[in-house]
């Protein structure tokens, strides 16, 4: 009973992962082991199921999409929703509709969930804001969540029935047109490898491009000389699984024990992952990781046309995966029995003239752009080495006059202080006291002759004084008026 249970919770992952596309195989580089007869292999012990690892969606939501799916499974009336609903009626929203009904603890969460996701969000608006040089730029969060539809931008903090429904249309959408965009990254990988090779011809000289070009033509050819690969998911193609990997007589084979070998998980679906197993035979017949002239992106490329083309012949109802209901359809078309050959990329070149001249000249404008930007950069580098020079010698001038006023400071701090009471003349420091060697000491009596000598000079310095504005002596006053009017000139 429970596992009876257990299995009908996983068919309603499955479903679940049908609406959102979430069982997309990105980068197959290690097939699923298929090369094991399960008929002769002895049944080991059972262990306990563990959940279904989720596979990456390579969206930039990938994390809120599956987080946002782990939690509505936990809730048992969703889940029972889910297990009764059909895939149109979720792709138009009804799903959707009976997030009203979930528990509150379940609610709480996915508000949380689509709190981390804006602020997620925003982080990206920011750091791409930065790398574009708007700093100084404020930024208009709610404008440029706009460009992201997976939610609801004008209600940041609660998970509504709105977000539920834009969370399945995005995914739809996106993950519909992934494979799209994976073609696309294929031909730029394709023109910039060939751009590469010819870039890398034009440094040669005349005699070593002529060689390049010969060892080039040898390996194409070398790489197209492979055995004949059977048409994808033809009768031809699961018969030689039958034969080498499952190790089954070709006459024995039949479509539903196949599928059930194949079917790794048991879910009753061939997803993408395990659809792209049933290649692996035909892409050894391709590929060899050891050999040069064998590009393994280019194996990823051919598994994922080989794998749309199937999904475009069985898939009927386009939910991205293969029940054993349309497998078994499909083995009974003409195309599963009689296939058309297929052509590999050899065959198929990704790109056309056209395509690569105009990828030629958007690489040549990258480098203008690249180059112009590099000059810029050097300009502003100089000019900004050019302000820290003269920031400096600012620095070294202004670091000049404190060390100057410093020195000032200091030499007026050692000045002795000197006191002046009244009208007294300050004494003269004790150098200025010195008197030359040959000028007699005050006091000593100078000889007679030596007194006349300089009674002279003297004589004719106050005959000298009124012409330098120093007072005359007053003739024909009585001598108590000149004594009056010479003291007034005699102060000390």
């Amino acid at each position: 009973m429970g596992d009876r249970v257990h299995r009908k919770m996983s068919r309603s992952r499955v479903l679940l992962a049908g609406w959102v596309l979430l069982l997309v195989q990105l980068q197959c580089t290690q097939a699923v082991p298929i090369g094991i007869d399960k008929t002769k292999v002895k049944e080991e012990e059972k262990k306990p199921e563990e959940p279904p690892v989720s596979v990456d969606t390579g969206l930039h939501y990938d994390r809120y999409l599956r987080e946002v799916i782990d939690f509505l499974e936990k809730d048992q009336h969703f889940r029972e929703k889910l297990h009764n609903t059909d895939m149109e009626d979720i792709k138009q929203g009804k799903l959707a509709q009976e997030l009203d009904f979930v528990s509150h603890h379940v609610r709480t969460k996915l508000d949380e969930l689509k709190r981390q996701e804006v602020n997620r969000l925003r982080t990206l608006i920011k750091a791409k804001q930065d790398l574009e040089g708007g700093n100084d730029i404020a930024v208009d969060h709610q404008a440029l969540l706009k460009q992201f539809e997976h939610l609801n931008h004008m209600n940041p903090h609660t998970f509504e029935v709105e977000d539920l429904d834009r969370l399945i249309k995005s995914a739809t959408g996106d993950l519909e047109n992934f494979d799209k965009d994976r073609h696309e990254e294929f031909k730029k990988y394709e023109m910039m490898k060939e751009h590469d090779r010819r870039e890398h011809l034009k440094t040669l000289d005349e005699e070593q491009r002529k060689k390049e070009e010969e060892h080039y033509e040898e390996m194409r050819k070398k790489h197209a000389d492979h055995p004949k690969v059977n048409h994808p998911g033809s009768q031809n193609q699961l018969k030689e699984v039958w034969e080498e990997a499952d190790g089954l007589d070709p006459e024995d084979f039949d479509p539903k024990t196949f599928f059930n070998l194949h079917d790794a998980n048991g879910d009753g679906f061939f997803d993408e992952q395990e659809l792209e197993a049933l290649f692996t035979k035909e892409l050894e017949k391709i590929y060899d990781p050891t050999n040069e002239e064998d590009d393994m992106v280019e194996m990823e490329e051919e598994r994922l046309r080989m794998r749309e083309h199937v999904m475009n012949e069985v898939d009927s109802n386009k939910d991205r995966l293969v029940s054993l209901d349309e497998f078994l359809v499909a083995t009974k078309k003409k195309e599963f029995l009689e296939p058309d050959s297929w052509e590999t990329l050899e065959h198929n070149q990704a790109y056309t003239d056209e395509e690569m001249r105009e990828f030629e000249e958007h690489l040549a404008q990258q480098e203008q752009d690249l180059n112009q930007r590099t000059v810029d950069l050097q300009k502003q580098r100089e000019e900004l080495e050019r302000q820290q020079e003269q920031l400096n010698a600012q620095k070294v001038e202004l670091q000049q006059a404190v060390e100057h006023m410093e020195r000032l400071k200091s030499d007026k701090a050692d000045l002795p202080e000197v006191h002046v009471e009244g009208n007294a003349v300050p004494e003269a420091h004790a150098a200025d006291n010195q008197l030359p060697p040959d000028q007699p000491a005050a006091g000593h009596h100078e000889s007679p002759h030596h007194q006349d000598t300089q009674q002279e000079p003297h004589e004719q310095q106050n005959q000298d004084l009124p012409q330098q504005g120093h007072p005359q002596e007053h003739h024909g006053e009585p001598p108590n008026q000149q004594e009056a009017a010479q003291g007034q000139h005699n102060v000390p």
